[in-house]
């Protein structure tokens, strides 16, 4: 069942009334959400410490780079995103429930890491597409490939974070 609910558009600037799934719905709570956004944040902060390699070194450079600029960034950026996260998670969600509802999350979202990282990005791949930048467009499809990676990565534990507050 689901429930009305305004989320705010980034790329409008405005807000739009949505109707959401139990993944959305429990989320977005706001007895949930501000735990649901530092759990994230903390865990995005050990998925980029724990990058190795040259690709590592860059990713972690320029996420020390935002990072310190603002320190409130990630977390911001999440709180703004979680509605649109989850919703986009929601068909996957609703897979699992349907095929196998005992199954942790984090074992499903391995499974289908790929579906889950193209789920996230797809996100950013709209603001990119929208974007009158044509040199921000032309970093991020230069980065897309290791994002998906990365994205793929982090799906058990993205998961389990999901897991753990849906519970």
């Amino acid at each position: 069942m689901s429930s009305p609910y305004l989320s705010f558009d980034a790329h409008q600037d405005a807000w739009r009334r949505v109707d959401l799934g139990r993944l959305v719905e429990v989320l977005a709570a706001p007895e949930k959400k501000q735990a649901v956004v530092r759990d994230a944040a903390r865990m995005i902060d050990e998925e980029v410490g724990s990058k190795g390699g040259i690709g590592g070194l860059a990713l972690k450079g320029a996420y020390k780079i935002v990072t310190s600029a603002r320190h409130d960034f990630v977390a911001n950026s999440l709180e703004k995103l979680m509605p649109s996260f989850a919703s986009r998670l929601e068909p996957i969600y609703d897979e699992r429930q349907a095929a196998a509802p005992q199954q942790p999350l984090e074992v499903y979202f391995t499974q289908r890491a790929s579906d889950v990282a193209n789920a996230l990005l797809s996100i950013t791949d709209e603001r990119a597409q929208r974007s009158q930048r044509g040199g921000a467009r032309a970093a991020y499809e230069k980065l897309r490939p290791s994002a998906h990676r990365h994205v793929e990565e982090a799906a058990p534990k993205i998961g389990r974070l999901l897991d753990r507050h849906l519970s």
